[in-house]
């Protein structure tokens, strides 16, 4: 293992007195830390552990396992200047009433289904209106898909922009896919 490590220029120290935590660790080990996070200096971490199956009554398989902590790994981001990603949602769907919440739950996932690129959060809060167009605000959603029993009956729902200050557009649930094509790009379908 070291071998290959020094092959690909990885740096490491060895050290046969690092050990994890968990008592179903065997052989290799192994942490990755740093000097910029103060106490918190363990990155990611893990090792083999080929015998976790055998002790969990299956038939004894070689396996290696690992962890991140995912905010350290957010604070090195930081630490060295790299831009966070955009993790805005494309769409937010508020639901007010029984028939629109489920309306809205099949509409949602539809739209997943055929724009695999787009960010679709389902609001499962509860509440009113004003509630769910609240979290909709602070999810920091570009729009809100806004389902109602009355418009969901006659086969509508709104698009309100949340970003701008233009109106909200009324419109047949089955274009609500093309609408946001339309509105986000072909981004979407990837």
């Amino acid at each position: 293992m070291c071998e290959l490590l020094a092959a690909a220029g990885v740096e490491f120290v060895l050290n046969p007195r690092l050990v994890r935590g968990l008592d179903y660790y065997s052989r290799t080990v192994f942490e990755w830390t740093t000097d910029r996070l103060g106490a918190q200096d363990a990155v990611c971490s893990g090792g083999r552990y080929d015998g976790l199956v055998d002790l969990l009554g299956g038939r004894g398989t070689p396996a290696v396992g690992w962890a991140l902590g995912m905010e350290r790994l957010v604070a090195l981001m930081e630490d060295a200047g790299v831009p966070a990603p955009d993790s805005a949602p494309h769409a937010y769907v508020v639901a007010v009433g029984d028939a629109a919440a489920a309306a809205a739950l099949v509409a949602a996932e539809r739209l997943r289904d055929a724009l695999p690129g787009a960010a679709i959060i389902q609001d499962c809060g509860g509440g009113g209106f004003r509630n769910q167009m609240k979290r909709a605000d602070r999810s920091g959603a570009r729009v809100a898909l806004v389902f109602g029993d009355d418009e969901v009956q006659a086969g509508s729902v709104g698009i309100k922009p949340l970003r701008d200050d233009g109106p909200q557009e009324d419109m047949k649930i089955d274009a609500l896919a093309d609408a946001l094509l339309a509105r986000f790009g072909e981004a979407l379908l990837e």
